[in-house]
């Protein structure tokens, strides 16, 4: 990280080359960095089939599996509803949107926005693979791009594993096939994953020589009430859980690291999947036929940053800069859309559809919304750490609760680099 952030702001003194364009270590740094994401992006796929269908085949060997998946459903809320009434808070206390230099011409509609439709249309999977078409018209031309979405890919997990239950001894052959395959899926991840320190310092080289700090001048306080929600969320609300629950929050930020700092510099929750999930198994000692169930299924609903504290305090710099007054009904509207809607945000564009259903929602102008794009790359990098912070938590608590977690594993608070995951494949 130190590496990247000198890279990066070596870069950024260079300046544009000859041509205007990007410099030569601006164009390096990138490359490597999107380069490392596109092959943890690559592996989601299929991590997320073959994991989520050996483990519906591992849960019937759990008496108490239903009870997971509700108890895992009721944290996920819990935390999104304390992480958005602080986002509340610290929107009233330091009152962004009157405290700002950022211009009235500024503001304009985004080119996506969120909706409860979105939500529901996404749970329908459009094909078998999970994959979506959008096509981005220019000045240039229009160019078309195919994406996975992992919330379907989740669903026909499910769906499969389940099949398989039902059909019998007549899908053992399957099962065995998955379990292999999924062998194999952990050890080209972990190759990927030994390549992490060259992916950090491209990722966060380039974050600093693009984006820099410059625009957080005319934004400074509504950067700072962001940064302050997530810093208290992960350095105040997740130490007290972990304590409440007799977990030693040192050890699982130890643990949890590798994790949170690739989220930090790659802002993808999704990118960092795979290892959010090896993380949670090998370091924290969660089951993994658990791991592997609860782990994606909060890569697309566990939220706390991009969908609490975000577009809570994002809501009401909105109201405040516009002059619209809120009420006692539009705080609880934003608690609502904050631990229900975070769904909505799976296979789109992330934050900034959770921020424009989250303003739809509350009747205010979603041309606020150009009004922040200045400063969302920055601010990004710390709401998905803490989005992944949570993926690992909730599964963490939940399985201490249920008495499933490996406290010696949790308490050994070990690296990943320390542990081959290739060796880690569910059991029969």
């Amino acid at each position: 990280m130190v590496i990247g952030l000198i890279l990066g702001y070596i870069a950024r003194q260079m300046g544009p080359d000859a041509a205007g364009g990007a410099n030569w270590l601006v164009q390096t740094l990138s490359t490597v960095g999107s380069a490392f994401v596109s092959l943890l992006r690559a592996l989601v796929p299929v991590l997320v089939f073959t994991a989520i269908v050996a483990s519906i085949a591992n849960l019937r060997e759990l008496q108490n599996a239903a009870k997971l998946v509700w108890q895992t459903l009721l944290w996920f809320a819990i935390t999104a509803l304390i992480a958005v009434a602080i986002g509340i808070a610290l929107g009233l206390i330091i009152q962004p949107g009157l405290n700002t230099a950022v211009a009235e011409t500024a503001a304009r509609a985004p080119s996506s926005s969120g909706s409860w439709l979105d939500f529901l249309k996404g749970l329908i999977p459009a094909n078998i693979f999970g994959l979506q078409a959008s096509t981005r018209v220019t000045d240039s031309g229009a160019s078309t791009s195919l994406n996975f979405n992992v919330l379907q890919i989740l669903v026909i997990s499910i769906v499969v594993g389940i099949a398989a239950l039902k059909v019998g001894p007549a899908a053992d052959t399957f099962l065995a096939f998955n379990r292999s395959f999924l062998k194999i899926v952990h050890k080209i991840l972990w190759w990927v994953i030994r390549l992490t320190p060259i992916g950090t310092i491209g990722l966060l080289g380039n974050a600093v020589a693009v984006y820099g700090w410059d625009a957080l001048a005319q934004l400074g306080w509504y950067s700072a009430a962001i940064y302050i929600g997530l810093a208290l969320v992960l350095f105040v609300v997740y130490p007290v859980l972990l304590q409440s629950n007799g977990l030693n929050p040192i050890r699982y930020f130890q643990s949890a690291w590798p994790a949170i700092q690739l989220a930090f510099v790659s802002r993808s929750s999704i990118g960092t999947l795979p290892v959010t999930e090896r993380i949670t198994e090998k370091n924290l000692g969660v089951p993994r036929e658990y791991a592997a169930f609860a782990v994606p299924l909060g890569a697309t609903t566990k939220m706390d940053g991009c969908a609490a504290i975000y577009p809570a305090i994002s809501a009401i710099f909105v109201a405040q800069f516009f002059g619209v007054p809120l009420g006692i009904e539009h705080y609880l509207l934003i608690a609502f859309v904050s631990v229900i809607g975070s769904s909505a945000t799976a296979g789109l564009t992330g934050a900034t559809v959770m921020l424009t259903l989250t303003l739809s929602t509350l009747g205010l102008p979603l041309e606020g919304v150009g009004l922040l794009l200045a400063v969302d790359p920055i601010l990004d990098m710390g709401r998905t750490a803490v989005n992944v912070a949570g993926q690992a938590l909730i599964p963490t608590i939940v399985a201490k609760r249920q008495g499933i977690l490996d406290q010696s594993v949790y308490d050994a608070g070990e690296s990943i680099d320390s542990l081959d995951i290739a060796d880690a494949v569910p059991a029969e």
